[in-house]
């Protein structure tokens, strides 16, 4: 356990699509004594993440996107099969999430449950993602979605029955961290198992 920490020094080494600080701080360690290190915080804003399901059909709605730096570390195309997720900017975690959704996968859903937080890379990113799950019905589906308009997100829309992402997580094809997260609170929980209310 570490106590008294304290910055002495921030600076920021990039500030182009996110923030990349250097950072240079104190701290008493368990035998009392002063040590001081540097290192490298790149600040890319909180995020909330959602995993949309039907309890009718069985199925999960996710996208499909092309992410750069996993085409540069081996992902040979580029894409990337995910839950819809976006940056809180402004906002509370429960309205990103919604507006993400509607955004991404052209869903206008209400009722959205928060499972958990959690950091996902917390050697050297900032970030704390949001985690939701939430009921989707073919009424609610209000355009393509597809990505905010101006953004080149070329989002495309995924519904896929549940059981088929739990083989896609054994045999690669989903190895978003979120999504796996996501997909696993599903089964842990039996959320699909579950009957549906009658209204």
């Amino acid at each position: 356990m570490i106590k008294n920490i304290q910055i002495l020094e921030d600076k920021i080494l990039s500030d182009n699509w996110y923030v990349l600080h250097k950072i240079k701080f104190e701290y008493t360690s368990k035998d009392g004594l002063k040590h001081i290190q540097e290192r490298e915080s790149y600040d890319r804003g909180n995020r909330a993440v959602i995993l949309l399901y039907n309890l009718e059909s069985k199925t999960i709605i996710l996208t499909s996107q092309f992410r750069m730096p996993t085409f540069v570390n081996g992902n040979e195309s580029g894409m990337m099969i995910e839950a819809c997720a976006g940056l809180l900017d402004e906002d509370q975690p429960d309205d990103c999430i919604r507006r993400e959704t509607e955004e991404e996968t052209g869903y206008k859903i209400q009722d959205v449950k928060k499972v958990y937080e959690a950091y996902m890379s917390p050697g050297s990113v900032t970030e704390k993602l949001y985690f939701y799950i939430g009921e989707y019905s073919k009424s609610m589906k209000i355009s393509d979605g597809g990505g905010a308009e101006g953004e080149d997100e070329n989002i495309e829309v995924l519904e896929i029955p549940f059981e088929q992402s739990l083989d896609m997580i054994e045999n690669g094809e989903i190895k978003d961290a979120k999504t796996i997260m996501l997909v696993q609170y599903l089964r842990l929980k039996n959320i699909l198992k579950k009957k549906k209310k009658k209204r």
